[in-house]
């Protein structure tokens, strides 16, 4: 087992912060990664896919997981996976579409790890179907503080507190996961523009329900008449009778196919992403989307991660980094959804990864993010000026209405927030000091926010 002390930080490349990475390669080896934490305690961490600093942990542990990965069983008929927490998406996909299953929820990278999507307990394009991941999980086993593993069921307080809780109850070692039928590998998509922010809301009102998956791509640069615009990708996984005849697609139609470009370059000059590029990036992309389009067949990696074929493309927003910004407000909070997306419009926040989706129903998840209403997911470069205080306004805004951010995403949110944001917060406390009460299990995220 091996350990080096390095500089870690989230996907969004910002507070850097460095820790004794720990890689356990057995599980005997996590059991004595646990009980040799030290004072500072130890996170688990798999690849890295947390936008913010939920897998950092200033001056102690942080045990990499990724070394645990391996796919222990298939139960092809009943349709479940027992796999390692270290195994990526990447990989069920890989060893699951060619039997006819895929992934229940996946969220827009597939480069995350199986303990990841329990721990941030991720959502997806699905969620209005489907909700959060941990619907799908059936239990999973969790090496606790007194270095003892146990088995965690459905309908338990650890199950509860588990999952959507960061890492902060333990380091999930197993799971076993529901899975999806599909007949090929294959998205039929469906493709529309939206002319303003009410008429996107109103299609996505009026017919989500009829798709499986529905994401829309807005224009937070767009303004006035045309403030909240958008593109509205919405599709389910094709039926076999969908390939056309003769098709190479006809002769494999579970093959899993990826496309790859070249890396994004390891410098990118500070201010590429201005208000000036990315403007004109989205009025392209806003024009060369159809006004209507129906039954495309794309690849599964094509609809649903299209940035995974760009090897680090965090790198184009330069050395400072960007801060991935995701609330959430309830139904019939509308009005507070129209005023933050007017605020960033007319802020000129520069955002050309920007999406607005559906929440269906919450999962049981103390601290799990999705309830039941609107999702907003944007990106900002770290260095536009006075953005600590737009977004602490913001905050402000969507806790008022009785929302929250979204905690695998957050490295600044104020703590006095948190309670108000999630109200079964105390009910995670407490079963943290009684699980863990010397700490063992602890972040940079934890510290912040105090968990």
């Amino acid at each position: 087992m091996s350990a080096d002390t390095v500089p870690l930080t989230g996907w969004g490349r910002t507070a850097p912060t460095a820790a004794r990475l720990v890689r356990p390669g057995t599980y005997e080896e996590a059991v004595a990664a646990v009980r040799g934490c030290g004072a500072r305690g130890g996170i688990p961490r798999g690849l890295g896919r947390a936008y913010g600093d939920a897998a950092q942990n200033a001056g102690g542990a942080v045990l990499d997981m990724t070394g645990l990965d391996r796919v222990h069983a298939v139960d092809a008929d009943g349709g479940t996976v027992l796999c390692d927490a270290g195994v990526s998406l990447h990989r069920l996909m890989e060893v699951l579409l060619p039997l006819g299953w895929f992934v229940p929820v996946t969220p827009g990278t597939r480069y995350v790890t199986v303990g990841g999507a329990i721990g941030a307990d991720i959502h997806g394009k699905n969620h209005h179907v489907s909700g959060s991941f941990s619907r799908h999980v059936l239990s999973f086993e969790l090496l606790t503080a007194d270095g003892e593993v146990r088995t965690v069921g459905r309908g338990t307080p650890l199950f509860d507190a588990t999952t959507g809780g960061m890492g902060l109850t333990g380091v999930i070692l197993t799971a076993t996961v529901r899975l999806q039928p599909v007949e090929t590998a294959l998205m039929s998509v469906d493709t529309e523009r939206a002319t303003d922010l009410d008429d996107l809301m109103a299609r996505l009102a009026e017919s989500d329900h009829r798709y499986r998956y529905s994401v829309a791509w807005i224009d937070l640069l767009a303004r006035g008449a045309a403030t909240g615009r958008a593109v509205l990708t919405r599709g389910d996984h094709a039926p076999l009778d969908a390939l056309p005849r003769g098709a190479r697609a006809r002769r494999a139609p579970l093959a899993f196919r990826t496309s790859r470009f070249p890396a994004a370059p390891a410098f990118v000059p500070e201010g590429l992403l201005s208000r000036t590029t990315v403007g004109l990036f989205n009025e392209f992309w806003y024009r060369k989307a159809p006004r209507a389009r129906t039954g495309e067949l794309q690849r599964i990696s094509t609809f649903f991660h299209p940035l995974d074929g760009v090897p680090h493309w965090n790198r184009v927003y330069g050395r400072g980094g960007f801060v991935q910004y995701q609330f959430v407000v309830g139904h019939g909070r509308e009005d507070a959804l129209r005023r933050i997306v007017r605020r960033i419009s007319e802020r000129r926040c520069p955002s050309f990864l920007a999406v607005l989706k559906r929440f269906g129903e919450a999962d049981p998840g103390w601290l799990s993010f999705p309830v039941p209403g609107w999702t907003l997911a944007l990106d900002i470069p770290a260095g536009l000026p006075g953005l600590a205080a737009f977004l602490d306004e913001l905050d402000e805004e969507v806790a008022g209405a009785g929302g929250r951010v979204y905690l695998a995403k957050d490295a600044r949110l104020r703590p006095e927030l948190l309670d108000v944001m999630y109200p079964r917060l105390p009910r995670f406390r407490a079963l943290r000091a009684e699980l863990d009460p010397d700490g063992v299990f602890a972040s940079d995220l934890s510290r912040r926010l105090n968990l």
